[in-house]
């Protein structure tokens, strides 16, 4: 049965952010008084992560769990939930608890105004300051004189859209920080509104590498040519 959000989180290993994070999501999503499911993408975790969220599912009918034997990476785990995603509205986060549930209030409310899909905007972030918060700076800084998209946080996975913008939507390895320059490209209006960033209190940050930082800025120089 269809809903009108869609909530789609990845997971890698978040066994002890898996139930403070869905305790969180619901309250929120339970206030917006609107019908909705959550999609847990498991990618490949080895601890107790698929069991929590099936202790979840268990006690909650709108769950839907996709899980991978192995890792794949984030671009393939979105991918595996817009393929489930029946909402009107899809709305994605991570599920390290550095999102913060309260904002998707603020990101519906931008989208409502005409847009097609509205990004989280990190703009105090609370990651190390080399590793990923300079490079992002530069990444997105990239994108901005480059393809004059009006983005400052590419990266974020904390986004809204509007179901037919990603509606037989496909992602390459690495190409999930690229979704909105892929869909502005397409002629969809995208924005952005200042999200709050918390700090990881569980588990070691997923999805980091020092090598993504070159891929991502050799994935940018293929999109401006292409």
């Amino acid at each position: 049965m269809s809903q009108y959000l869609s909530v789609i989180i990845p997971v890698y290993n978040e066994e002890k952010n898996i139930f403070p994070l869905f305790n969180r999501l619901k309250n929120e999503l339970n206030s917006i008084k609107k019908s909705y499911g959550v999609i847990f993408v498991d990618d490949g975790s080895t601890d107790k992560t698929l069991f929590n969220i099936n202790k979840i599912k268990n006690e909650n009918k709108n769950i839907i769990i996709v899980h991978s034997t192995k890792n794949q990476g984030l671009s393939s785990a979105l991918n595996s939930g817009f393929k489930k995603a029946s909402g009107k509205v899809v709305i994605t986060m991570d599920g390290d608890l550095q999102n913060d549930p309260k904002d998707i209030k603020k990101l519906l409310k931008k989208l409502s105004n005409g847009y097609d899909v509205v990004c989280g905007w990190r703009y105090k972030r609370k990651d190390s300051l080399f590793v990923k918060n300079i490079p992002s700076k530069i990444f997105n800084f990239l994108i901005r004189f480059l393809f004059n998209l009006k983005i400052h946080d590419s990266s974020c996975t904390l986004r809204v859209y509007k179901k037919e913008s990603i509606k037989n939507f496909g992602l390459s390895e690495g190409m999930h920080r690229f979704i909105p320059l892929i869909l502005a490209k397409k002629g969809y209006k995208v924005g952005e509104v200042n999200v709050r960033n918390h700090h990881r209190k569980y588990e070691k940050a997923k999805y980091n590498s020092p090598k993504r930082f070159f891929k991502a800025i050799n994935d940018l120089i293929k999109l401006r040519f292409s």
